[in-house]
């Protein structure tokens, strides 16, 4: 499981996020997407830590807390939703449509 971490600075980088979260335990991975378009980050995170017990204390400390001008937004990350369902519906009323 890991952590979502929202409303980053954009001036945020890994090396960052490794030292405030390192304050609570082990980090074992950071994950910092990069819009495509203008090559900038997105203004949130994933943080992957060692033990559950060091993430809710993480979640504990950060969720709400003032970091680099912002109100940080931490808790746990929730699985992805497929957005593919959404598109073959739309497929699907195309075909209707046609025929």
């Amino acid at each position: 499981m890991s952590v979502y971490v929202g409303n980053l600075s954009y001036q945020v980088t890994e090396d960052n996020l490794n030292a405030v979260f390192g304050e609570y335990g082990s980090v074992k991975r950071v994950q910092l997407p990069i819009d495509r378009e203008t090559g900038r980050v997105r203004g949130f995170a994933f943080v992957e830590m060692g033990t559950e017990a060091e993430e809710l204390a993480a979640i504990a400390a950060l969720d709400g807390a003032e970091w680099m001008g912002r109100d940080l937004k931490v808790n746990k990350a929730r699985p992805r939703e497929d957005k593919s369902s959404f598109a073959g519906q739309r497929r699907s009323q195309n075909f209707r449509s046609r025929y």
